[in-house]
């Protein structure tokens, strides 16, 4: 520091000085609090960025409980579907409705006729969300493929299509483990059933019981090589010595 004055002294720059009354200890305590302050606000903005990240993801998953009232199940879930971004088709139709399509009208004019597959990919689908499909009885497609937040806990309500779900996806889902793949053994209609880069300790060894289990279904992902029995996810293997 004493370098530093006499460099700006001989440079004809004045050397800074505290205010008078002020020392250089006080100076410094008033920086630390200033910055202490503004860490704790950023912290608090953090927290509210959060608070309102979540209470949208509650919003988008709410319980369409006067559609269902007003329209039947099968628009209230397909309304749900289309505002998570997902795409619907009703029996006898093969085209799907999307959320770019003008769906209203066409919706509501095919109220009476069974909702037969749903297409959430990479929707913002929750264990809650779910409420507005379970009460659906002819659903034969579900693709739940890349939800972030779909759980194991989700995957376990699934069971009330044990008796009309056909093909099911959940590939690429981060929070689905070996506890949620289990509780799929209710679906005895499955014929097909996508895992793929689904994360399990065992993956060889995963399919093989979900094959067991579901012994007329078509298992897609977690080949038999893929660290079978090691405890090792894939992409993790360990490097040869």
């Amino acid at each position: 520091m004493a370098a530093l004055r006499a460099v700006l002294g001989c440079r004809g720059v004045p050397t800074p000085r505290p205010p008078p009354g002020q020392s250089r200890g006080a100076a410094a305590g008033g920086l630390l609090q200033r910055l202490g302050r503004l860490f704790y606000e950023v912290e608090a903005a953090a927290a509210w960025g959060e608070r309102l990240r979540r209470q949208r993801l509650r919003s988008r998953n709410a319980y369409r409980g006067f559609l269902r009232d007003t329209y039947g199940d099968n628009v209230a879930a397909a309304v749900f579907t289309l505002s998570c971004g997902g795409g619907v088709r009703f029996e006898g139709q093969e085209r799907w409705i999307r959320p770019e399509d003008r769906w209203r009208p066409e919706v509501l004019r095919l109220r009476d006729v069974p909702v037969v597959a749903l297409d959430l990919s990479g929707s913002p689908l929750t264990y809650n969300g779910l409420d507005n499909l379970v009460p659906l009885t002819r659903l034969q497609h579900l693709d739940l493929s890349g939800c972030p937040h779909l759980d194991d806990w989700a995957l376990g309500r699934l069971h009330v299509f044990g008796d009309s779900l056909r093909e099911l996806s959940v590939a690429r889902c981060p929070r689905v483990t070996e506890r949620g793949l289990a509780t799929l053994h209710h679906l005895r209609e499955l014929r097909r059933l996508d895992v793929t880069g689904v994360r399990v300790p065992s993956p060889g060894l995963v399919r093989i019981l979900l094959e067991e289990v579901l012994p007329r279904c078509q298992v897609l992902g977690m080949d038999l090589g893929d660290g079978a029995g090691t405890g090792t996810p894939p992409g993790r293997e360990k490097a040869p010595a």
